[in-house]
């Protein structure tokens, strides 16, 4: 048996057609990486401006209660 009487090897999928599948799935993956950390960004942000506006009606809530009911018709 000689070296070449043995058949080259089948390849199913070509390299170039690998490298395309990869950069492909690398560019989708890094576009859902920078939507999520983008998403991320706002909704922490949002937290923060909902956090100080719950700081601010607490304030609010500490005032003393007036009866507003003295001029209501219904008793």
């Amino acid at each position: 048996m000689t070296l070449n009487s043995i058949p080259p090897p089948v390849f199913l999928i070509e390299q170039s057609s690998i490298v395309m599948l990869l950069s492909i799935s690398v560019v989708f993956f890094l576009i859902l990486l920078i939507l999520g950390i983008r998403k991320s960004y706002k909704l922490k942000k949002e937290n923060e401006r909902l956090a100080n506006k719950s700081q601010l009606s607490s304030t609010e809530d500490n005032k003393t209660y007036k009866d507003f009911t003295d001029g209501h018709l219904y008793e």
